[in-house]
């Protein structure tokens, strides 16, 4: 019956935000209206919602399942946004998996089954 989910994070600064999402991970931006964004890469859409409240980034992040991670891992390390604690590894969830923060704070988490490593 479920069929997707699309994760709602908190944003500070619109334009340092379309241009993170954009320029840095890749998405598309779609559209903004009254202090909402929608960006979308592949089957993947994220939302962002305007807060004045620095602090409420910093506690809110998703988790995006991917295929080819390492090279995903690869793209997101040459922009230099990997979070220095979020390097690419193989968790004991038996997902290998990395993380970022985005430039408000919201850490995302992009991994896949270690079993489907080489696909």
């Amino acid at each position: 019956m479920l069929l997707s989910a699309v994760p709602i994070l908190a944003f500070n600064n619109q334009a340092e935000t379309i241009a993170f999402y954009t320029q840095k991970l890749g998405f598309t931006f779609h559209s903004e209206w009254d202090g909402y964004l929608i960006f979308s890469r592949e089957q993947v859409f994220i939302h962002l919602w305007f807060t004045e409240d620095p602090a409420i980034p910093k506690h809110t992040g998703c988790y995006i399942n991917v295929n080819k991670v390492e090279q995903l891992y690869q793209e997101y390390e040459q922009q230099g946004i990997v979070h220095p604690n979020g390097k690419l590894a193989l968790m004991p969830w038996g997902m290998r998996q990395f993380s970022i923060l985005d430039n408000n704070g919201n850490i995302i988490h992009f991994g896949e089954p270690s079993e489907n490593e080489d696909n």
